[in-house]
């Protein structure tokens, strides 16, 4: 008799299971940010400012203490105007900023933040976290906006935490800004883009309306607006030049 191992046909293996297909990617429906016309009463406000500034200053100036280091003040004394901002990120990912004029438009800025996003969410578990996002000031004849800036050292409660980055929106911001646009204020998680990236690969998000408070044309201040209207944002997001 031969080897009983030879007359053994081989055996075809077992298939893979089917990889599960990815997320589909919503349609796009998000609209361009409105461009607000200027009103007459802004023109008329601006003269009545300019010839305000041309008076003489009768009483010593109180200085702001120095924002190196993320040290800011914690005054609001003008109303800013009110816009949507969404922190997001995968948990072991940058957290990112975007900034829209309401859910439902494009993004008008969005910053690659220096933090992951399961950082920050520990930060603001345990109470006010204040973001400072510097950049050194330009020359007078420098039109750059503030918001324009392409690089920021970024501090996190008076703790430098590396640089934030400007960046255009990409495929995947526009996609998380499409799922939320009906969301108006809020937190969560979204699925990733296949089962095998596992929680690490969920979209984690906070949603919620910020004042924005335009102090110069070197400074700006985000704060978030608690649903519950208690005292104090627990979130600040300061953009300052110094130098």
């Amino acid at each position: 008799m031969g080897d009983p191992s030879s007359s053994m046909e081989a055996q075809p293996s077992a298939p893979s299971p089917p990889t599960p297909p990815p997320q589909p990617t919503p349609s796009m429906s998000l609209v361009h940010p409105s461009a607000k016309k200027k009103s007459k009463h802004a023109k008329v406000f601006r003269v009545f400012r300019n010839v305000f500034r041309s008076f003489p200053i009768m009483t010593p100036v109180c200085k702001l203490p120095s924002l190196s280091g993320g040290l800011l003040p914690d005054s609001r004394s003008v109303a800013g105007s009110r816009i949507t901002g969404t922190l997001f990120g995968c948990r072991k990912g940058r957290v990112s900023l975007s900034i829209q004029e309401n859910p439902k438009t494009l993004p008008t800025l969005v910053v690659e933040l220096a933090m992951q996003t399961y950082v920050l969410q520990k930060e603001m578990s345990l109470g006010m976290v204040r973001i400072a996002l510097e950049s050194e000031k330009r020359p007078e004849k420098d039109k750059t906006k503030l918001l324009e800036e392409p690089l920021w050292t970024m501090y996190c409660n008076g703790k430098k935490s590396g640089y934030g980055v400007k960046r255009e929106a990409t495929e995947e911001d526009l996609n998380v800004m499409e799922v939320l646009k009906a969301v108006s204020m809020g937190a969560g998680v979204l699925p990733g883009k296949s089962e095998a990236e596992g929680p690490d690969g969920e979209m984690a998000y906070m949603r919620a309306y910020f004042e924005r408070v335009v102090g110069s044309k070197d400074s700006e201040t985000l704060y978030m607006l608690s649903p519950d209207g208690n005292n104090g944002p627990e979130l600040s997001i300061f953009f300052v030049r110094i130098g």
